[in-house]
């Protein structure tokens, strides 16, 4: 049994010190050129700058239908895609491009609100991007008047 030992342990030592190769010396430079390419241009990433964040369409009338450009730049060094645009709310609809915007290139964002609400109404626009941060937020507000003639919520009182 201890011979059997032994002649496993010197077989292992044999094993694993006779297949010392140089493993530097089977590294591909060209391989290793395209991997750093690779990994400088992983680090770039696309900047979307707006012209303005948020936008106030002062007082409409409710019901009235309204709507505003955003407009944008790709500060970044990537090309930039919006992935998607959702608002916080069914009363505002945001449409968007789908194709890339180079870096240096400008693009819009058509923001259209019903005028629902009454009073002061704020809604957001949050946009799933490409960029580092992954999402951005633009803000429209309104003051919106209510209709003429819109009968209010009756007062309900107790009945004896």
């Amino acid at each position: 049994m201890k011979k059997s030992v032994l002649i496993v342990a010197i077989l292992s030592v044999f094993a694993f010190s006779s297949c010392k190769d140089n493993a530097a010396d089977k590294v591909n430079e060209e391989n290793v050129a395209t991997a750093e390419a690779r990994d400088a241009e992983s680090g770039k990433f696309p900047v979307i700058t707006f012209e303005e964040s948020q936008f106030d369409f002062g007082t409409i009338d409710q019901g009235t239908p309204v709507e505003h450009v955003f407009k944008f730049k790709n500060t970044g060094e990537a090309p930039l895609m919006i992935v998607n645009a959702k608002s916080s709310c069914g009363c505002t609809v945001p449409e968007y491009t789908k194709d890339p915007v180079a870096p240096g290139e400008e693009g819009q964002l058509l923001v259209k609100f019903n005028g629902s609400g009454q009073n002061q109404v704020s809604k957001t626009v949050t946009l799933t991007t490409n960029t580092k941060a992954g999402t951005e937020t633009l803000t429209i507000k309104a003051f919106v008047n209510p209709k003429a003639g819109a009968a209010k919520a009756p007062i309900k009182t107790p009945t004896s």
